[in-house]
């Protein structure tokens, strides 16, 4: 009796999984991630599966990828999920951190199209844009989907965002579209060990391991300093945008979390949000008025004064933090900040750790914050 109900169990799992033979039949070897949380990678003897979880919907999943090596034939019997041959030789990338990401571990020949290439400030890229060895494929939210098709690629590495109703014909396309949510992680050095996952793609996972490493242990040994150093200086963050509209990190996005890190009083540390609150500006005033310090970013030829940041809102003037000069800036322009910081938050901590402990032996000069002039 005993056999046939184990029987009956195993057959009904079998039809459950639609006749193919699922992962769930067999074990597989778990990599172990220390820091993120949304994806799990599953390495089988054929194929590795990669579960991603959706960031906005908890307990349930953003997308199912099944890797299958590059120079075996594709298993007969696969678990559900969209099919990657690996290692990636030919994609195309709709992101600048990645990008960047793939220069750094040095599979940069691996792309052969962008979107929003105006935005992409990698000398290289542009320099292969050029010669014509790298396709422009357009508008991000519109790309040129003949030009995709043309370069055939392995995937397409884009980045999700909630409630954005789908990617319309690339949907229709058949190439895979890899997900980027490392963005939705809710401490910087979670989002960082996503290139680990990155180089299970792209066959440098040895390389992605190490640089992980190097950025891991130079971020905890910076954030010990600045707790050595103590409480730091309160900090107000960013600026309003041209629609009247003030987003500041919410308490558990990566900003957030860096700004505990440094040892920083961050006024929004309470929030639950792990992406940007969008606030207005009174809303700003009330709560970040006696703030020490601020911090922002802004898109410049130039460096930015005090002046024409009073010049764009004369409400400025009331925070304490203007008052006194205590203002920093990050030119995005000039700078390499959304290129390089996500993937090395290590270097983006130590401009922190500078500005929220004025007293504090740096570590290096800061690198993407200056103070601005009057």
């Amino acid at each position: 009796m005993k056999q046939l109900v184990g029987f009956v169990l195993a057959s009904l799992l079998l039809l459950s999984c639609g006749g193919r033979t699922s992962h769930f039949l067999g074990s597989g070897d778990s990599l172990s991630f220390k820091y993120a949380t949304l994806p799990t990678v599953v390495e089988y003897d054929d194929y590795t599966v990669v579960t991603l979880n959706n960031p906005w919907k908890a307990g349930k999943e953003l997308h199912t990828y099944v890797l299958v090596p590059r120079d075996v034939e594709v298993p007969f019997h696969l678990p559900k999920g969209t099919v990657i041959r690996t290692p990636l030789e030919r994609v195309v990338v709709f992101t600048t951190v990645h990008s960047s990401l793939m220069m750094a571990l040095e599979c940069e020949d691996k792309i052969t199209g962008v979107a929003d290439l105006k935005y992409i400030k990698i000398p290289w890229i542009q320099e292969q844009a050029k010669a014509g060895k790298i396709v422009d494929c357009g508008d991000g939210m519109n790309p040129l989907i003949e030009k995709i098709i043309d370069l055939n690629p392995d995937a397409i590495l884009l980045s999700p965002f909630e409630n954005s109703g789908g990617y319309g014909k690339l949907e229709d396309i058949d190439i895979p579209l890899f997900e980027c949510a490392e963005y939705m992680e809710t401490s910087p050095l979670a989002r960082a060990e996503w290139m680990r996952l990155y180089g299970l793609l792209f066959g440098c996972q040895e390389k992605a391991d190490k640089l992980f490493s190097e950025v891991d242990k130079n971020y905890n040994n910076l954030k010990k300093q600045a707790q050595k150093a103590g409480v730091g200086r309160s900090i107000l963050f960013d600026k309003m945008i041209a629609n009247s509209v003030w987003y500041v990190p919410g308490g558990r996005s990566t900003m957030g979390q860096m700004i505990q890190d440094a040892g920083g009083q961050y006024l929004w540390a309470d929030d639950n949000h792990s992406g940007s609150l969008p606030l207005p500006f009174e809303s700003v005033l009330v709560k970040a008025l006696d703030a020490d310090v601020w911090m922002l970013r802004y898109d410049n030829d130039q460096p930015m004064t005090l002046q024409q940041l009073l010049a764009e809102q004369e409400g400025y003037n009331q925070f304490q933090a203007y008052q006194s000069g205590e203002v920093y800036g990050c030119n995005v322009r000039t700078s390499l900040f959304y290129e390089e910081a996500p993937f090395r938050p290590d270097k983006l901590l130590n401009d922190f750790i500078q500005i929220m402990h004025p007293g504090i032996k740096p570590a290096a000069p800061l690198k993407y914050y200056q103070k601005l002039r009057p």
